[in-house]
Parts: C-alpha cells; sequence; structure tokens
C-alpha cells in the first residue's frame, strides 16, 4: 500500500487534537499520529488550502477556527464574531483569497454563510442560507460560480446549544446561493421534513453529469421510523430524492464520500459503512465499528473506525484492506493529503 497521509481530528485521555496521520509505504500496517495540535473543544470539518495550509473548524456551535500546518504548528487562530458560531465547515475560493463557513445566528437561529478574508479570517460579509442549523457546503459542480449548501433544519436554543427543540418544525433543505452576491438560485427539499441534509459529496466521474450525494440523519419520533429511514440522498443539479437500502441503517448517515461509481455512507449506529452506486443501487455494507470519518483517494475511499482503517476499492469494495489505527478515537471527518 502506498504512503498514506490524511488530516484529521480525534480524542485522546487528556483532551482534543487535530493533526496528521500518516502510514508509510512499508512496515506497520497502521496509521500512527505524526503531527497534532491541541484544540479547545471537540473540532469538526477540515480544508486543506490551495496554498497547502490547513483549516479546522469547532464542532456546532463552535466558536473557533485554527489554521495549521502540516508538521502540526498553529499557524493562527480566530474566534468567532459576537452572537454568532461557527457550524462545522469551511470552504476555500479557487484562488484561495476567501473563505466560507456556515455559522448560526445566536440570538434568531438564523443560518448564515460567513464570507472571510483568507489571510486575516475576519469576515467581510455574511449572507442568509434561508433556512436552520447549516451544516456542510461545496462547490456547485452543475452550476458554475455557486454554492451548495446544506441546511439540517433541527431547530435549536442558544441557552441549550445542541438539544434539539420542536422536531415536528424541521425544515431542512438544500440551497444553491451565488458565490459572489449570496443570492439565493433556488432551494429544495425532501418529503419527508424529519430527514436532515448534513454532509456533501459531489461524484465527478462525469463532468458531464454530476452527482450530489447527502448523508442523512433522521429524527423521527419512534425508533422504528429512525430504523427505516433513508441515510443517503442524490442531487443531479436539479432533482432531490432519496435511496433506499434492504435493511435497516438506523436512520444516520456520519459522514459521506464518492469515488467513481461508488458511493459509500458511514452508518456508526449500525456498526458499518453502507455502500451505494451513484444512481442510488444498493451494493451491501462493508462491517467496521464506530465506523465515520470517510475520505476519497485517487484509488480508495479510506473508512476510520475504533479499531481498524478500511480501504474500500471502487472496484469491490467488499475486498477491503485494513490498517490499524493509534491509541485515539477518531472524530466525525478526516481528508487526504
Amino acid at each position: 500500500m502506498n504512503l498514506i497521509r490524511l488530516a484529521s481530528t480525534w480524542q485522546t485521555e487528556n483532551g482534543y487534537q487535530t493533526g496528521v496521520l500518516s502510514k508509510p509505504p512499508s512496515g506497520v500496517e497502521a496509521l500512527q499520529v505524526t503531527a497534532a495540535v491541541e484544540v479547545p473543544t471537540r473540532a469538526h470539518g477540515l480544508l486543506l488550502e490551495p496554498g497547502g495550509t490547513l483549516l479546522t473548524v469547532a464542532r456546532r456551535p463552535g466558536d473557533w477556527l485554527l489554521r495549521w500546518d502540516r508538521e502540526g504548528h498553529a499557524i493562527a487562530w480566530h474566534w468567532v464574531e459576537p452572537h454568532r458560531a461557527f457550524a462545522g465547515h469551511v470552504l476555500a475560493s479557487a484562488d484561495g483569497r476567501t473563505l466560507f463557513t456556515t455559522e448560526m445566528d445566536l440570538d434568531s437561529g438564523a443560518g448564515l454563510i460567513g464570507m472571510r478574508d483568507a489571510a486575516t479570517l475576519e469576515k467581510r460579509a455574511e449572507w442568509p442560507t434561508h433556512g436552520i442549523d447549516p451544516h456542510q457546503l461545496l462547490w456547485d459542480a452543475s452550476h458554475a460560480g455557486s454554492l451548495i449548501v446544506a441546511n439540517g433544519g433541527v431547530p435549536t436554543q442558544p441557552e441549550t446549544g445542541r438539544v434539539k427543540r420542536n422536531l415536528d418544525r424541521m425544515d431542512s433543505s438544500i440551497v444553491r446561493l451565488d458565490a459572489t452576491t449570496g443570492e439565493l438560485l433556488a432551494q429544495w427539499r425532501l418529503d419527508d421534513h424529519r430527514l436532515s441534509l448534513r454532509h456533501l459529496a459531489w461524484n465527478n466521474a462525469s463532468v458531464n453529469n454530476p452527482v450530489l450525494g447527502i448523508a442523512l440523519q433522521a429524527e423521527h419520533d419512534t425508533p422504528e421510523e429512525k430504523a427505516g429511514a433513508p441515510v443517503l440522498a442524490l442531487f443531479d443539479g436539479h432533482t432531490l430524492r432519496t435511496a433506499s437500502a434492504p435493511q435497516s441503517l438506523a436512520g444516520y448517515g456520519g459522514d459521506i464520500a464518492a469515488l467513481g461509481t461508488l458511493i459509500a455512507v458511514s452508518c456508526p449506529r449500525v456498526q458499518g459503512v453502507a455502500l451505494f452506486t451513484m444512481d442510488g443501487a444498493w451494493q451491501g455494507i462493508v462491517p467496521l465499528s464506530e465506523a465515520c470519518a470517510l475520505a476519497s483517494s485517487s484509488r480508495q475511499i479510506l473508512a476510520g473506525g475504533s479499531l481498524h482503517v478500511l480501504g474500500l476499492h471502487p472496484a469491490d469494495a467488499t475486498l477491503a484492506t485494513e490498517m490499524g489505527v493509534p491509541p485515539i478515537r477518531l472524530d466525525n471527518h478526516w481528508i487526504v493529503l
């Protein structure tokens, strides 16, 4: 197996860290911590910047954004503005000069996109996401010059943090925003309003027909409804729909990644990674204890669990290669370096 390097976040016995996990081309078949930065609270999303530095964002509702390098040196900390909270994800413009962060207005609960100067991390402007509980955002592969943003739609209150309230009023959606002005260009919702749209992954195998996979988290009232809920939605640039599975996935998609015709959704509540084709056809589930973090390299999808890392290959993901993990608890996301 070739050299593998991943930027990740994790927990240790002493707190939280972000850093680099590596496996050399030969030797022990396990990842090792090769760089680490202590962070004050649990971390969430990561971004590799065009210039080679990295950004890590606090888990929502978060108050910090960190720029660091691959050797584990903190370069710059930024604390969120008053009455705002980071919502866990950040995206860079192609030239690296602008950052876009998903945020929340702590007074009203409204979702926001923060448009930031990449050099200083200071906010230049902010735009509404036309929803609540925004989460991940990506460049729109089907509509140049625009952003796709997932509004999770789960009502919370500033004084209770992540505690969910009034789920009968959920309003999850994806929106297309003009990346220059923030103008709302379009908005889509699923028929089942108790499905929260959260994490995003484009399949670029066919640039003429890109498909966006969206990991879902069910917020239904009964365990039976949650057990049967889908974990994947698909968006072709025009239509949003769910993909079904023949077995229970507990209605909880953690992370999502795509490679070639394969799309993977981590399902930690059923201890595995669910696999689909990009048209939504079910391909099975690969067992992995506490599966969550997913990332696509040029050859495989890397799935992180509590005891092992799996390399899932598009041609036959059931023939996964396996690596060990260091004595840390991996968090929700990682990215290939």
